[in-house]
């Protein structure tokens, strides 16, 4: 490690320490099952999580989201492997033990999203969270968080094209990143799209038509993904634990004054 990089890990670090503190006033609206959680998740889910941290705020209101923080359901395979104990289903980046797995139960008191690649084969499942396991490990992108504290004092009248490239500027290191990147190249690694750039070209296929396009799929890099991007995407199913078993809202047990 160079001088100049252990100088960015060091300011990081204390930069961290204060960006990484709770909200005192967070309160989740709905607040997860964890029952219900567990049993409607899938291995290669990405279950967003709206965070209670200083940096929590401020990846929201760069990404105009309620989303902050990604991680990647890996189910039982961890455990399965003996590396780690039963509890540990999710793989994610965090801002101060880097990239770990950690119990779905930490995240039971936050409101959640599950959010599902659609058609992507059994195979292909198991290379996403394969990548994610080999990737255990890695140090946070501290460059990133240097770029996140900026906007603890935000600079007045930013355009809001600006926003997602504030929070892709990291150091490009293979062995760091942040929560969403590595998610996102966990997916592009077996070409499943996220949010592609299209262009539209005309098509030769049918002459004469002036109106017939064709679109070409470009894959963004990595580092361009936000948490929200994975809610957004038309390729993602919005999985919602409390009606995907059946629901029904005349057996909810109203008080009088809500009547």
């Amino acid at each position: 490690m160079s001088v100049r990089e252990r100088i960015r890990d060091l300011a990081g670090q204390a930069i961290m320490q204060v960006i990484a503190k709770p909200s005192r006033a967070y309160e989740p609206f709905t607040p997860s099952d964890p029952v219900a959680l567990r049993r409607n998740l899938q291995p290669a889910d990405v279950l967003l999580i709206e965070g209670n941290q200083r940096v929590s705020t401020v990846i929201k209101y760069m990404t105009q989201s309620t989303w902050s923080h990604a991680t990647l359901f890996v189910g039982d395979t961890l455990a399965s492997r003996g590396e780690t104990d039963d509890d540990a289903m999710l793989v994610e980046v965090d801002l101060s033990a880097g990239c770990i797995a950690v119990p779905l139960t930490k995240y039971t008191q936050y409101t959640t999203r599950i959010c599902r690649p659609v058609g992507l084969t059994a195979e292909d499942r198991h290379k996403v969270v394969a990548f994610m396991i080999a990737r255990l490990g890695f140090r946070y992108d501290m460059r990133n968080v240097l770029d996140l504290a900026r906007y603890l004092h935000p600079i007045p009248f930013l355009p809001v094209r600006w926003r997602r490239r504030m929070i892709a500027l990291g150091s490009g290191e293979p062995s760091r990143a942040i929560c969403s990147t590595l998610i996102a190249e966990a997916f592009q690694a077996v070409h499943y799209p996220i949010l592609p750039l299209i262009d539209h070209l005309p098509s030769h296929e049918r002459a004469g038509s002036d109106h017939a396009r064709r679109e070409i799929l470009h894959i963004r890099h990595h580092s361009l993904y936000a948490p929200r991007d994975f809610d957004i995407s038309p390729y993602f199913q919005i999985i919602k634990p409390a009606i995907e078993s059946g629901f029904d809202y005349r057996s909810l047990a109203w008080g009088e004054h809500d009547l």
